[in-house]
Formats: C-alpha cells, sequence, structure tokens
C-alpha cells in the first residue's frame, strides 16, 4: 500500500466533520455497476447519521494526504433496519451476535492497492474490540448476467470475499430500494448476504 495512504476508524461524532466528503464519495462510486445508484445529498446524510447516532459503529476512512479517498461502514445488527434484520432473525440468527458490514467505496484510482482488505481487518477488528460476535455479515445486489449496463470486462468480488473468509448464504436475502440511473423512480433490488462464521 503507498505509504502516503492513511487508514484510520472513527465513531460516533467524531465523523461529523466528514459527512459531505462521505455523501460525495459513495454518490460517486455507487454510480458505477453493479449499483448503478443515482444518488441524493440529503438522502446520504439521513443514511450516515445511523452512524454518528450509534456509539458501536465504525467507519474506517482511507486519506491520502488531507482527501478521503475511501471509506467503509459497520455497524451491530441489531442497530439495522427491520429489511436487514428479518433474513437472520427467519433463520434463526441472534442479531446481538450478528455484525454487519455495511458497504466498502473507493476512488477507483486507488484500487489494487490493498486498501479492500485494510477495511474488512479494520471492520472485524472493530468487533473483536466490541466483543459478543459469532458471526460478521455483508450483503451484495444481485445483478443479472445480462444487464445492459454490465461492463464486458466486469469482475464479481467474490473470489475476494471467499479470500477474507466470507462465503454466499442464498437463504439470506433481501431487498433494497433505490433509483437506477435509468430509472424515474426507486425499484427494488434483491440483495443476498454473505457470511465469516463462528468469529468469536
Amino acid at each position: 500500500m503507498n505509504k502516503d495512504i492513511r487508514i484510520q476508524r472513527l465513531s460516533g461524532e467524531a465523523l461529523i466533520q466528514y459527512i459531505p466528503e462521505l455523501a460525495r464519495l459513495r454518490i460517486e462510486v455507487f454510480r458505477d455497476f453493479p449499483y448503478l445508484y443515482d444518488g441524493d445529498y440529503e438522502y446520504e446524510k439521513k443514511y450516515l447519521q445511523t452512524y454518528i447516532d450509534c456509539p458501536e459503529s465504525v467507519i474506517v476512512l482511507a486519506f491520502d494526504g488531507d482527501a478521503i479517498i475511501g471509506a467503509s461502514t459497520a455497524i451491530p445488527l441489531k442497530y439495522e433496519t427491520a429489511e436487514v434484520k428479518k433474513p437472520f432473525v427467519d433463520h434463526c440468527y441472534d442479531p446481538d451476535q450478528v455484525f454487519y458490514c455495511g458497504e466498502s467505496v473507493l476512488n477507483k484510482a486507488y484500487r489494487g492497492l490493498g486498501i479492500g482488505v485494510k477495511f474488512f481487518e479494520q471492520r472485524e477488528a472493530h468487533a473483536e474490540d466490541l466483543g459478543g460476535f459469532r458471526h460478521i455479515t455483508f450483503c451484495c445486489v444481485e445483478r443479472p448476467a445480462d444487464h445492459p449496463r454490465r461492463p464486458a470486462d466486469y469482475v464479481p468480488l467474490d473470489a475476494f470475499w471467499n479470500k477474507r473468509g466470507y462465503f454466499k448464504h442464498p437463504e439470506l436475502h433481501t431487498t433494497y430500494s433505490w433509483k437506477d440511473l435509468d430509472d424515474s423512480e426507486e425499484t427494488p433490488k434483491p440483495m443476498t448476504f454473505w457470511l465469516k462464521e463462528d468469529h468469536a
């Protein structure tokens, strides 16, 4: 990793000063496939407020100098929305024992430098510090192979996630709604969870 890149873990009110830049970065990165998210700044501020309000949350920031070039979020599942918790409750997981990794966003110019690995390491370290978790999870949108906006050179991150110890659990699924770049309104998207087992 570039020696000038700095990785920092922050929680709660320490995040407030970074909200505008985090919102901008999320909107920029999530425009790309597979999310194709037509972002909204006000929604982003509201979404990120969850991490400010929860003292057990974490956002891992990657800096190049003073500029934020990447970010990764996580929070105990018990603080998440009903749509995120429901698949786990339905399959007899205790939400108190599950740590949820929200997402990672990284400026394109900094990919392939090992920052994504650092994001996972730092979120897992935060879960360790909190204690009491048996599982760490995240979810990923499911897009059809013939999606018209799928780039010809698109490579899913499955192998990277497997290497980090996460495996796809098709029985754990939900839907999120957002407005795609080509749409005039929000539509539900299928989301599947990946799980790292018996972390405790």
